[in-house]
């Protein structure tokens, strides 16, 4: 299975932890097949809100999710 990443942002309820405000303005950055790309755009969207505490991105791991037996 191919490696597969998605980048997602959005307003939290509290900084300090990771709870979405409001899942349907969720900012869905894009997907990705490899860890350096996924960190890529994550860095670049992160960057553009850097000034608002309440915004944070992620990099979600979709291939851990699909196939949690698998390492790496």
């Amino acid at each position: 299975m191919s490696k597969l990443h998605l980048v997602v942002g959005g307003r939290v309820k509290d900084p300090t932890k990771l709870e979405f405000d409001d899942l349907s303005k969720l900012d869905v950055v894009g997907f990705y097949p490899d860890f350096a790309s996924a960190e890529k755009a994550w860095r670049g969207a992160a960057q553009r809100s850097v000034d608002d505490a309440e915004m944070r991105y992620v990099v979600v791991h979709l291939h851990r999710l699909l196939e949690p037996d698998l390492q790496a």
